[in-house]
């Protein structure tokens, strides 16, 4: 990705230097878990499951960005704790900075677009855990965004299991992520999470479960939608960028997570969405880059 030395995002919150929240009241966290419930936060998988779903959709793609203190557009929410950071973190900072401010960019263009004004949301940064309007976020489940307080949470620390543990390495699966966290604040703006999160209060577990991988995969478009429009009009692009992002979808795929996880795939409990459905979504919003086209709701063919 061509991203160094461009613009980064002032809508950053490092909470990095803070202590971490007391351990108590785990509330509803939302986060890719935005439509889903705080079981699904988790995906309902054990360990490397539910770091890797809370990654890609409602969880596999959560994010943490913090700045640094070398950064002035940063904001830290305890300025009398100094954060510890070597190089690469402070790097890492800034890059979830930049990829922030271009995905503003894109979504401010296309809700104006549409008659409409895009409400950016905030990045928080932070350590092994953290408190949001949802309820305590831990590093484990990855990132995630909260409709509550609208803002991404993301522990940096993720990249190194999204690189290590998910065979998804490469700066474009990072931006990819974010992308995703920030599509499921897109949905809440356009009061999508809201209907979704109604109509699974009637639905049956599995069907409440299809429809959340109906708006997983809507997210992995959106993200898809940023890429199409960060290449075209910012160039922001390098080659293999894309594929990056595509194994990062796969890795994070549920039929992936389960086998690795338990043994077998068990369809029913999908929450995200299967390998092959996330590559296809985000490759949905990459050609188009339209909205209208990510209509993961009303087609019979994920």
């Amino acid at each position: 990705m061509r991203w160094r030395g461009r613009k980064e995002s002032r809508n950053v919150e490092d909470r990095r230097g803070a202590s971490g929240p007391a351990l108590g009241g785990l509330g509803g966290r939302g986060g890719m878990l935005n439509l889903l419930p705080m079981v699904f936060k988790v995906l309902g998988f054990k360990g490397g499951l539910i770091a890797v779903l809370a990654l890609g959709a409602y969880g596999l793609f959560s994010g943490n960005l913090g700045s640094m203190l070398g950064t002035g557009n940063i904001q830290t929410t305890n300025k009398q704790q100094t954060v510890q950071q070597n190089a690469a973190e402070k790097e890492l900072v800034s890059f979830v900075s930049v990829v922030l401010a271009d995905t503003e960019a894109t979504w401010q263009g296309l809700f104006k677009e549409m008659g409409g004004n895009y409400k950016e949301p905030r990045l928080v940064l932070f350590r092994n855990a953290v408190q949001s309007a949802c309820g305590l976020g831990q590093a484990a489940t990855g990132p995630f965004y909260c409709p509550a307080d609208q803002k991404v949470y993301i522990d940096l620390s993720f990249y190194d299991d999204l690189k290590r543990r998910f065979k998804a390495p490469g700066d474009f699966a990072q931006a990819y992520v974010l992308a995703h966290e920030v599509g499921h604040h897109v949905q809440t703006l356009l009061g999508i999470s809201s209907k979704v999160h109604k109509a699974k209060s009637s639905l049956s577990k599995v069907q409440a479960n299809q429809l959340s991988v109906r708006q997983e995969l809507q997210a992995d478009c959106f993200a898809g939608i940023w890429a199409h429009h960060a290449d075209r009009s910012r160039q922001l692009l390098e080659q293999g960028d894309v594929d990056e992002a595509l194994t990062a979808a796969s890795a994070i795929g549920d039929d992936r997570l389960q086998k690795q996880a338990q043994g077998h795939v068990t369809p029913d409990s999908f929450t995200h969405g299967s390998s092959s459905q996330r590559v296809n979504w985000f490759k949905v919003g990459l050609s188009s880059g339209n909205i209208k086209a990510c209509d993961t709701f009303s087609t019979n063919k994920l």
